[in-house]
């Protein structure tokens, strides 16, 4: 989906440590009624909760004041890091970088509970069975050092060397795996799968969990967690409406996607689209193992996390590797989601 594209494509940790180097900080009171959320790309299915709590009210029932703030090529965690936002999306490995490298963010929310992308290849490459097949073959990407490396450990867990030839392309990624000049990428299932199956472009897909790799979070919110101390009312207001409007969405799909239809008028080529994509994250996506919408466990924030730093791709805030593996319950709280 283009929400994980350009978080992947923004370059987890050379983009948000450089980033947070140049957004100078500001207070955080546009408006001190007013909350300021932050997009990684232009609405998509993605955001639901947001859009839903937009549209029936849940805001205006909990007295909010919100401001939805689209994409403007700065990722929500250097915004919110910054002060420029009260609140952003993001992803469980981008927020993990930018907290390594000093952010003052935290995960308050995951509306999305698994891994939301695969490795794409195109159907009719029968050559391309199984990922070991990738060794030696050319991956379509969008500069992430952590996807990178995840498809190599994908790739060795499945017996192969995981040595393959990278090239960045960000978007253009899946037309050089359609027109063949590139072998495989890391497709969102819920946008991207769909879109090739609706352009009869047939995909096969090679799940990271089916190999042996830690599941994680495909995505997150993140709150500035000074704001979030001084202003804890507003701040468990906010998140109890986005998480009701994620229930909404997991309990009632198509409404949800008229939600966000209804928000943004003429923003979909491809209607139809948006209504499938919101059926399939409603079906495996948005409710955890216990029934819950937005709940985190240290456990997958561990899993993948540590993986991460074992890698040796987390930096600190003097741009070094990281020497010491952090305390992943902090870079969490379940701490404002209702009881």
């Amino acid at each position: 989906m283009a929400g994980l594209v350009t978080l992947r494509r923004l370059t987890a940790l050379l983009v948000a440590v450089t980033a947070l180097a140049l957004v100078p900080a500001c207070s955080s009171d546009a408006s001190d009624d007013t909350i300021r959320f932050a997009l990684d790309w232009t609405p998509n299915t993605n955001h639901t909760g947001l859009y839903v709590a937009m549209q029936e009210g849940l805001f205006a029932d909990a007295g909010l004041d919100v401001e939805i703030l689209p994409y403007n090529n700065t990722t929500p965690d250097t915004l919110v890091d910054a002060g420029n936002a009260e609140f952003g999306i993001s992803t469980q490995g981008m927020t993990t970088f930018a907290r390594a490298a000093g952010s003052r963010t935290v995960s308050v929310l995951a509306p999305l509970q698994h891994w939301a992308t695969g490795i794409a290849v195109r159907a009719d490459r029968t050559d391309l069975a199984s990922p070991r097949d990738l060794d030696g073959h050319t991956y379509a990407g969008f500069g992430d050092p952590g996807d990178e490396e995840t498809l190599r450990q994908v790739i060795r867990d499945d017996g192969g060397t995981g040595e393959f030839t990278s090239v960045v392309l960000g978007t253009s990624a899946y037309e050089a795996v359609y027109s063949g000049t590139a072998d495989f990428t890391a497709s969102y299932l819920a946008w991207e799968g769909i879109e090739a199956e609706h352009r009869g472009l047939p995909m096969r897909y090679f799940t990271y969990t089916d190999y042996g790799f830690p599941d994680a979070y495909a995505i997150v919110i993140s709150g500035n967690e000074d704001w979030l101390a001084a202003h804890p009312d507003q701040a468990r207001a906010f998140v109890q409406a986005v998480q009701r409007g994620y229930e909404i969405a997991a309990d009632d799909p198509d409404r949800a996607a008229q939600d966000l239809l209804d928000a943004n008028p003429g923003a979909f080529e491809d209607e139809a689209l948006v209504f499938e994509s919101q059926r399939m994250l409603s079906s495996n996506q948005l409710r955890d193992e216990n029934g819950n919408v937005g709940a985190q466990t240290l456990e997958r924030w561990t899993g993948y996390s540590r993986f991460l730093y074992e890698k040796g791709l987390l930096a600190g805030p003097d741009g070094r590797p990281l020497t010491e593996e952090p305390d992943w319950s902090t870079y969490f709280t379940n701490d404002y989601l209702t009881p």
